[in-house]
């Protein structure tokens, strides 16, 4: 049973629906029944094959995934997806790939490239403290592939278009795929790491575009190259099949609240009760630009730097759970992943409402 009194605004792993975890928990002491762990089946099982298969078909449903597209569930988070792109992509391509550098993550996908083959970083917001995404750039195109990272969970900026281009698009979309809808085929392969919104940190998931894996002709080892692991079903060396079967049951969870449509609501709803409190309260501001906010991962700050480890203290006495700032940024974040409550963030806004009656106004509740 979770403590009631905690907000969970951690940033990643991210916060489970109550139901998901208990059902999570029941299946490693006996899962179906069979008198063994989840922990504990083969992969190679027809039952857990079965869980692969139901996944898919949950990703593929959500995000209404084309059928000329294959999904994947790989490890090593998207750092490894990082390298694994140029590596399939960009090696011995002969071509330039085109980054947008909007943030921590962008830049780290940028230093893995260059290992690989020549990189052209389209724009940049890097000497703006990352405060918004870049938006005037063009892309060659005879690029190899165009990068871009949908949401930057450190700096608190989204992307809501992408560019129109006829070069494979490639985006890093861990920390707010299934949080909205999106046009697939707008993208050659999206990668993101499952632990904001799919589920439990160990899975990665990859949708890609199946012309896009088989233009690769340069020779990759077994374990890099995206097209082992659509031939085998995601099972060419032992999945992380708890992480995959609790990646089930959360997609099931929003699929039965009705889809991306319907938290694609409740997460503008949460985003937008914060920001309005971060907006009216005399001691804080948003750290991004207002019109690249990011409806995950909103950061904020206090005209006062020096009262924010009172701040920060105040909101953990009052419940409030990973609201520090990333420690290279400072500040505050609260992520408002899927499966946070409205209650969580009106909490939370209380909290601020509360701490600033002590130095500037009165409170009025939420």
């Amino acid at each position: 049973m979770k403590n009631l009194h905690k907000h969970n605004f951690g940033a990643g792993p991210c916060i489970l629906p109550e139901e998901v975890l208990d059902n999570a928990a029941e299946a490693v002491k006996n899962w179906r029944p069979t008198g063994l762990s989840i922990l504990e089946i083969s992969h190679r099982s027809a039952a857990f094959e079965e869980v692969v298969k139901e996944t898919e078909k949950l990703v593929r449903d959500l995000l209404q995934v084309p059928h000329n597209y294959s999904i994947l569930f790989l490890q090593g988070g998207a750092s490894l997806q990082f390298c694994m792109v140029a590596f399939n992509f960009l090696h011995n391509s002969g071509k330039d790939a085109v980054y947008l550098d909007a943030g921590y993550f962008g830049q780290k996908a940028i230093k893995e490239a260059l290992f690989f083959g020549p990189v052209n970083v389209a724009a940049s917001s890097r000497g703006a403290g990352y405060t918004h995404i870049p938006k005037e750039y063009s892309i060659s195109a005879d690029a190899a592939y165009f990068h871009c990272t949908s949401n930057n969970t450190i700096e608190g900026t989204e992307m809501f278009r992408f560019p129109e281009t006829e070069v494979p698009v490639i985006c890093d979309m861990s920390s707010d795929i299934f949080s909205r809808p999106i046009d697939i085929s707008q993208f050659d392969l999206i990668y993101a790491g499952a632990q904001k919104n799919t589920g439990p940190a160990g899975m990665t998931l990859v949708i890609a575009k199946n012309d896009l894996l088989d233009s690769v002709k340069h020779p990759l080892p077994s374990m890099l190259d995206y097209r082992v692991y659509r031939d085998n079903g995601s099972m060419y060396n032992t999945p992380p099949v708890f992480a995959i079967y609790a990646a089930m049951l959360n997609l099931q969870w929003l699929k039965n609240k009705g889809g991306l449509k319907t938290i694609s609501l409740e997460n503008r709803a949460k985003a937008q009760l914060l920001y309005d409190e971060i907006d009216l309260n005399p001691l804080f501001y948003g750290a991004a630009e207002r019109y690249d906010r990011s409806l995950m991962n909103v950061t904020f700050r206090m005209h006062d730097p020096g009262r924010e480890a009172d701040f920060l203290a105040f909101a953990e006495q009052n419940g409030m759970v990973g609201i520090k700032g990333y420690r290279t940024v400072g500040g505050f974040r609260a992520s408002l992943y899927n499966a946070l409550p409205y209650e969580s963030v009106r909490e939370l806004v209380n909290c601020m409402k509360v701490y600033a009656e002590k130095y500037h106004r009165p409170a009025i509740l939420v």
